[in-house]
């Protein structure tokens, strides 16, 4: 390996003794020169460590192939995992994925969407906060740069919406639950950080009315994303009153229900479907966790794979149509119930 480090690709181009152009082309696409170059060119790379700037490379070109993804907190495993899934797509496909993380600051959000402006990217994936987002500086980074939103919807923002069908989730957690034992009471955060909670207590109120009963609607305090925090503390509350019309309780989230299963861990009550069981705990969205927990919690699942699949889909369809569609379109995917120990 060389001792020398090389600049940029003319210092390369020198040292290599291959021209420009035709290492321009072999970065653009390997297999579009002649495999002896493509030997020298590699065996080049191996000797002297150097790496292009892909970020000044795309600037250079009227598309780049920089692709923006921005979920509002990575920590939290559904996000990843969607993140992995659409990383691993837009690389297949040759493009050059950046990640975001907007750690839930509406602030953060609009300075990502600012710095990705200087990526020039063909295109943007993007799951925003929802109810703390600044929806006019969204509104005009979708007018400017060819954008698909997923997971969390802005009604008549970016090109297309790629998301779960919110409704399905909670009309199979209900109607198993009443069909298996107490009609259940809803549990959630007062002030909830993704705009899917609020779809889904909407549809918990409108099932449970349609099946007989009468809802039940728990709100514990408690904001930001330390979603199995805020369950744990409101479930010690609830538990601690003996305040629970219901000896089920569905939680709008996987993660609200970790804490809920710590607390009644706690508080000694036993969680399950058993006989000799206090208490059965159900859930939505099908955590990369919820299966070891203990008990493992029944849960309504997305079906990752497909809003990832479709989410890139649309984009592609977006970027090969100049950044526009003919009309703004909208995907929704059927959730899936998941049975398990906790209900």
């Amino acid at each position: 390996m060389s001792e020398s480090k090389i600049k940029n690709m003319a210092e390369f181009a020198s040292v290599s003794g291959i021209s420009r152009p035709t290492i321009s082309k072999y970065f653009n696409d390997p297999t579009s020169v002649r495999a002896t170059i493509r030997t020298r060119i590699e065996a080049a790379l191996e000797e002297h460590d150097y790496r292009p700037n892909i970020y000044a490379m795309n600037q250079n070109r009227r598309l780049t192939k920089n692709i923006g993804i921005v979920v509002p907190y990575l920590s939290d495993p559904f996000f990843a995992e969607i993140a992995r899934n659409i990383e691993q797509r837009c690389i297949a496909a040759g493009f050059w994925p950046t990640l975001f993380s907007s750690h839930g600051s509406r602030e953060l959000e609009c300075n990502i969407l600012d710095s990705l402006r200087s990526l020039k990217p063909a295109g943007v994936l993007f799951a925003p906060l929802g109810r703390a987002s600044d929806r006019s500086v969204i509104e005009k980074f979708c007018k400017d740069v060819p954008t698909v939103l997923f997971d969390s919807d802005l009604e008549g923002i970016g090109a297309a919406f790629v998301g779960s069908d919110n409704y399905s989730f909670v009309a199979q957690s209900v109607e198993y639950l009443v069909r298996s034992g107490a009609p259940p009471s809803f549990f959630e955060m007062r002030t909830p950080a993704n705009p899917n909670a609020n779809k889904r207590r909407k549809a918990y109120i409108s099932i449970m009315e349609r099946l007989g009963f009468e809802p039940d609607v728990i709100k514990v305090d408690g904001e930001g994303w330390a979603f199995e925090d805020i369950g744990y503390r409101g479930a010690m509350h609830v538990l601690s009153e003996d305040t629970l019309a219901s000896d089920t309780v569905l939680c709008s989230n996987d993660r609200l229900a970790i804490g809920f299963l710590a607390a009644a861990f706690e508080k000694g009550i036993r969680v399950g479907r058993e006989p000799d069981s206090a208490l059965r705990v159900a859930a939505h969205d099908d955590h990369p966790f919820s299966r070891f927990t203990c008990p493992s919690l029944t849960t309504v699942a997305h079906d990752y794979e497909a809003v990832s699949n479709r989410s890139v889909e649309t984009l592609f369809e977006l970027i090969e149509g100049g950044g526009r569609l003919t009309s703004r379109t909208e995907k929704l995917f059927e959730a899936r119930l998941i049975l398990r120990a906790s209900a």
